[in-house]
């Protein structure tokens, strides 16, 4: 398809606008998508992906070279991490735990997985989740005074436990 903007080249970008429920979109090449972008939303504000992952790892003082604490598994710095917005290896989240932490947060609002467990996950994993929800409900019922509850889901959790331990 040909730029609509220029009519020379290929179109590559291809912008949807959506006003008072029309849509319409238009091809653009790069160079007129480009020249294109100062008239959008992020044109005018400035929007820079690289800054806005510098946001949201922001680190508050800057650290002289022999201070930057380094991946043993492949290298990358915190501040390399937080340039590109990715993790260089599984390791890096075990070394930049405490660092990640608050950014996780603020963007998922979590810093726990708390959806669906797949279905070849270890039946250890399991078994913690089912106790987490079990020792809630026993806190719950002891709150509320239901001791004959309390009662049962006790003698659950004892029998977890004893399977953990096995």
């Amino acid at each position: 398809m040909i730029c609509q903007n220029c009519g020379r080249n290929e179109a590559d970008t291809f912008l949807k606008k959506t006003i008072n429920g029309k849509t319409t979109t238009t091809h653009l090449c790069g160079e007129c998508a480009l020249r294109h972008s100062a008239g959008t939303i992020f044109g005018k504000i400035g929007f820079d992906i690289g800054d806005f992952w510098n946001t949201l790892f922001a680190e508050p003082a800057e650290k002289t070279a022999a201070e930057v604490m380094r991946c043993k598994g492949c290298g990358r710095s915190f501040e390399d991490m937080a340039k590109t917005g990715k993790a260089g290896c599984p390791a890096c989240y075990t070394t930049f735990y405490n660092r990640l932490l608050p950014s996780i947060q603020r963007i998922h609002g979590k810093t726990r997985h708390t959806g669906k467990i797949p279905e070849g996950a270890c039946e250890s994993l399991k078994m913690e989740r089912e106790l987490e929800q079990l020792r809630r409900e026993l806190n719950e019922c002891i709150a509320g005074q239901q001791f004959e509850k309390c009662a049962g889901l006790r003698d659950r959790i004892r029998e977890i436990e004893k399977k953990e331990e096995a």
